[in-house]
């Protein structure tokens, strides 16, 4: 098996090739995992994968044309019987490379695309050319058969396997818990809310720390947003944000806490965890991982969709794991935000619980990873000779 993904470092798509290779290589397969590199290539050759680097990420048309050619050769001398591309950039060089070696092609969309324009939606449908279109939610699903109604027999729902046991918060030491906010400043009585997602406009920093200052507007107190994303190069929007920081006076309650290398201690110092997103994200394992880790969320309805966590009004305040606020709206986050601050410790821990339990009887990992071998099977056994 072939997967192609831009890189491997800590986006879905990222985390899913190494969720992939581990149930490939544990069933007896020996993934190739064809990326630009990253963090995690230690951790896919650990797993059992073989990690061979190229520019898939690149939107270059001559160096797209260099990697098909590659990955062209490279299906042939591995005999792969099935390529899976993870994203778009490294979609078309996948594409092209299976077509011409005869081996069927899948996606994954794991959020909705933006296609402001006929290039971008031409860009963007290399995603629905596969064989077997995998969307990683109902919500996903849906937006593709409305937009792709071509592509409507070839869509298979299939959650990403998420593994609730990698995100135990009785495993996480108090040694881990000091150390982190230790690195956030905060102090043991300062309630930390914890906003994950790279530095990218779309996660809706901006938004946040305009919710910072509603909250210190109407009196919260004891509290710090710490963000916790990578920016990957994109400083002119970090240097903006740091612009937004100083002239709402939010300085003492926003924190620049870069990429955390323990997302478990992290998140177990969080009081909250947030996610502000702008575009729809389909389904960010950071969500699932708060909720393992029994922190109570508050994201907008284009950062969790309807499969991802259980809010009101759908349900009860008895059964909620999070509350949900429309993308975009500030004052609704902060009011979010400031009911769940205003809770008791002992009120936030009943909802946290009910979150671990919820994504730890939602989420199978080994039942993912059988519909996702049997997918792979079915494409290879049609496959022509």
């Amino acid at each position: 098996m072939l997967i192609a993904v831009p890189m491997l470092e800590s986006g879905a798509a990222d985390l899913n090739a190494l969720a992939l290779t581990t149930c490939l290589a544990r069933h007896g397969h020996r993934p190739i995992v064809v990326s630009q590199g990253g963090r995690l290539v230690p951790q896919i050759r650990a797993a059992g994968g073989e990690v061979v680097e190229m520019e898939v990420a690149s939107r270059n048309p001559y160096r797209m044309f260099g990697c098909m050619k590659r990955l062209s050769r490279l299906i042939a001398e591995r005999n792969c019987d099935v390529v899976h591309a993870l994203g778009r950039a490294p979609g078309w060089s996948a594409y092209f490379a299976a077509r011409a070696q005869r081996r069927p092609f899948v996606t994954t969309w794991f959020k909705g695309f933006r296609e402001q324009n006929y290039l971008k939606r031409l860009y963007n449908s290399v995603m629905v050319r596969g064989a077997r279109v995998i969307a990683t939610s109902e919500d996903l699903a849906e937006l593709i058969r409305d937009r792709y109604p071509a592509a409507r027999n070839r869509i298979a729902t299939l959650p990403i396997a998420f593994d609730a046991a990698a995100f135990n918060p009785d495993h996480v030491t108090a040694e881990r818990i000091a150390r982190i906010r230790h690195a956030f400043g905060a102090g043991p009585e300062t309630r930390v809310i914890l906003a994950p997602g790279r530095m990218v406009r779309r996660k809706g920093h901006a938004l946040i720390v305009k919710a910072a200052a509603l909250l210190k507007a109407a009196g919260i107190t004891d509290f710090l947003i710490a963000f916790t994303g990578e920016d990957q190069g994109h400083t002119h929007f970090t240097a903006e944000l740091w612009d937004l920081v100083l002239a709402t006076d939010t300085t003492d309650v926003i924190r620049f806490a870069g990429l955390s290398d323990d997302l478990p201690a992290a998140l177990a110092v969080a009081a909250v965890a947030v996610f502000a997103s702008t575009q729809s994200e389909g389904t960010p394992r950071t969500i699932l991982a708060a909720q393992a880790m029994g922190v109570p969320v508050v994201a907008s309805d284009l950062a969790a969709g309807s499969g991802m966590m259980l809010a009101p009004p759908a349900f009860g305040d008895d059964r909620m794991t999070g509350l949900r606020f429309p993308s975009g709206d500030i004052e609704a986050m902060a009011a979010a935000l400031t009911r769940l601050l205003q809770l008791s410790p002992a009120e936030r821990r009943a909802i946290g619980a009910r979150g671990r339990a919820w994504v730890s009887d939602l989420r199978d990992s080994a039942t993912v990873a059988e519909q996702t071998l049997r997918l792979y099977m079915e494409l290879a056994s049609a496959r022509t000779p």
